[in-house]
């Protein structure tokens, strides 16, 4: 049984990274200036690279992946526009109703499978050109898909939609927060991904374990008007490249580093698979998303998470039987043993009826 001063095992998201010293050394020495005027070398170093890795023109550092996928929506949409996107996906779902809030735009949401659709649903989508419709204007896709369970995109099925959607007149944009997931997943290179997306928008705070930021990729002229929308939703910074400079090590450093995560991912699902009343949703782990369904004889998801909990796992509830487990950065392989063997007691003790108030005490804070 852990002790209060052993640390929790926290599978809640890979956005629990913490910078490693090595990360750290180098923001410690990164070159600043100040970026409103394009002037801090860190940062400018990091939108090179991440442009060239994605092969787009130009790229821009800001603070966090809303704001990326956000300005993305901008840039391609006026007030009046619609955007299709899957309805789990994180721009619609996660991020306060931005399309609306910010750029006075519709969502038009297609239900997919594990986060994933097919052409055939969204080919009628398009509004006719009437004066009572709004104009159908942009294809949003997430890769991967975190409400899918991490579910990486068909290549094929993201060429047949982004061709579609090019040959009617339309923008694509990719929530690629784990793009590079997919990427190690998948042996499809970032380039290729990229390529059929007009703007692209990348995460580095989650599985690249970089404390802070993301970034928007796309043309020079399209990303010359995302420094004004940046400026105006609020993200010009100035010394920048103190967080920048963790970025860069992590796409220097964390990228196929995330194999890592994916195996043990894997390896928990095993464990999850092997508790009575768990079941995995997708059971089919691709990247580093676990998701599962608690049996309502356990309880909630919230009484399970309580039960990991005294056992020194954290994981999210995501819905009343729904629990998601996020691999990354800061869990080994023996963390993944360990929360293996939580998983198994927990599932016990709420097949043996123990309360949840009787199996919280000591949890951590």
């Amino acid at each position: 049984m852990p002790t209060m001063t052993d640390r929790p095992v926290d599978l809640r998201s890979d956005t629990a990274t913490r910078p490693t010293p090595d990360m750290r050394a180098a923001m410690a020495a990164a070159e600043v200036g100040d970026d409103v005027s394009a002037e801090d070398p860190s940062i400018n170093r990091l939108q090179e690279k991440i442009a060239a890795m994605l092969g787009k023109e130009a790229a821009l550092y800001v603070p966090s992946g809303t704001m990326s996928n956000q300005i993305g929506i901008r840039l391609h949409c006026q007030p009046g526009d619609e955007v299709i996107l899957e309805e789990s996906a994180h721009i619609y779902a996660y991020e306060q109703g931005g399309i609306a809030q910010l750029s006075g735009c519709a969502s038009r949401t297609v239900h997919g499978e594990n986060g994933i659709f097919r052409l055939e649903q969204i080919q009628d989508f398009i509004r006719p050109d009437n004066c009572h419709y709004v104009r159908t204007r942009l294809v949003c896709l997430e890769n991967t898909s975190n409400r899918g369970g991490g579910t990486v995109w068909p290549y094929e099925r993201v060429e047949q939609i982004c061709d579609w959607a090019h040959s009617h007149g339309l923008a694509t944009h990719l929530d690629g927060a784990r793009l590079f997931n997919a990427v190690v997943a998948s042996g499809v290179p970032a380039e290729r991904w990229a390529q059929h997306f007009d703007t692209v928008s990348i995460c580095f705070s989650k599985g690249l374990g970089a404390p802070v930021g993301s970034a928007i990729c796309g043309t020079r002229k399209a990303i010359e008007k995302a420094v004004r929308v940046r400026k105006v939703f609020g993200g010009g910074m100035r010394q920048g490249g103190i967080i920048a400079a963790g970025a860069l090590y992590a796409l220097e450093n964390n990228v196929e580093r995330l194999a890592d995560d994916h195996a043990n991912a894997r390896r928990l699902a095993e464990f999850i698979g092997q508790c009575d009343g768990l079941r995995l949703d997708p059971p089919d782990v691709q990247t580093n998303l676990v998701f599962f369904n608690v049996e309502p004889r356990l309880g909630t998801a919230a009484d399970f998470t309580a039960r990991l909990k005294k056992h020194g796992v954290l994981a999210g509830a995501l819905g009343k039987q729904l629990i998601r487990a996020v691999t990354h950065l800061d869990v080994s392989s023996a963390d993944i043993e360990r929360a293996g063997a939580a998983f198994k007691a927990a599932a016990a003790e709420a097949i043996a009826g123990a309360r949840p108030s009787e199996t919280t005490r000591g949890a951590y804070a």
